[in-house]
């Protein structure tokens, strides 16, 4: 008799291909040259970390969110995005980006950073207090990574049913600034404890306005190419606010009934998690594995 896990691996595998096509990865290639770490290597935190797709799915669209927060940052997307008609595009956009400098060979993860550079060099114009802003603005992009890395984090930890050894968490913080600063942020948080006062510092700069409302509300309705497509939605999305900290969440204005949307949706990830992994195994990260002559299956460890 089949597993319930054996049941639903190619099922979950046809619904992640769909909605996250490995042709997003462009020319990159993840299988040579052989023996090239990239930019982190297999024995890094950052390789274990990304490689968990519940985790990074539910933290991603946590990260969208927290972002809304910034006028900033908002403005550089509200007027230079197409995130009105196609934000499912944007997210496959920042996978393939994470995907790639994480696990593609270093001239390839290079590749992507200077092209992204570029791109940033067009994104300036000026918020709705007048204020100038540009993509490569340093405090931008600061916060922008560190929105990401932490819930990045803050999702391995609550659905990859593996436990973080003791600093594990600082090399992580430590290990992904190297991308941030290599895009121009300056000032970047290495350990745990520069993330939480870093949040603590910018928290005065930050405030939830019409345009967080509207992009989040565009955020709540993005239809994913898969059946259920409501059903999948909502469970990584209401799954990432249960990785929001909590100040956030007040900040957000959450409801009661919001947040217990979130525990249980955290609660259903964290259970339907052992499928993904099953299902995932020769991901980008597997293949990456391969290149340098390991089994896939040692990402799921510490060393």
């Amino acid at each position: 008799m089949l597993s319930p896990i054996d049941v639903l691996r190619q099922p979950i595998r046809h619904w992640v291909l769909r909605t996250f096509p490995r042709s997003d990865a462009g020319s990159l290639d993840y299988d040579h040259p052989h023996g090239d770490p990239g930019l982190f290597g297999p024995e890094s935190a950052t390789w274990r970390v990304h490689a968990d797709f519940p985790g990074m799915l539910a933290g991603g669209l946590a990260a969208l969110t927290l972002q809304t927060l910034h006028p900033l940052a908002l403005a550089g997307v509200w007027d230079h995005s197409n995130f009105r008609g196609d934000l499912l595009g944007r997210l496959r956009r920042t996978t393939a980006f994470v995907g790639g400098t994480t696990y593609a060979p270093r001239a390839q993860a290079e590749a992507m950073i200077a092209h992204v550079r570029m791109i940033h060099g067009h994104v300036t114009g000026r918020g709705e207090d007048g204020r100038p802003y540009s993509a490569n603005d340093p405090d931008l992009l600061t916060w922008v990574h560190v929105s990401e890395a932490y819930c990045f984090l803050q999702g391995y930890r609550r659905y990859s049913h593996v436990e973080m050894p003791a600093g594990a968490a600082d090399r992580y913080y430590d290990e992904v600034r190297r991308i941030a600063e290599a895009l121009g942020a300056r000032d970047v948080p290495a350990s745990q404890r520069e993330v939480l006062e870093y949040f603590r510092r910018i928290q005065s700069e930050l405030a939830f306005s019409e345009r967080s409302r509207v992009v989040l509300g565009l955020l709540g309705q993005v239809r994913l190419p898969v059946p259920a497509a409501g059903l999948s939605r909502d469970l990584f999305l209401y799954a990432g606010h249960a990785l929001l900290p909590d100040w956030a969440l007040v900040a957000l204005g959450h409801t009661p009934r919001q947040l217990r949307q979130a525990r249980l949706a955290a609660h259903a990830l964290w259970s339907v998690a052992p499928v993904f992994h099953a299902a995932l195994k020769d991901g980008i990260a597997g293949r990456a594995c391969r290149r340098m002559d390991i089994a896939p299956e040692r990402l799921r460890h510490w060393a």
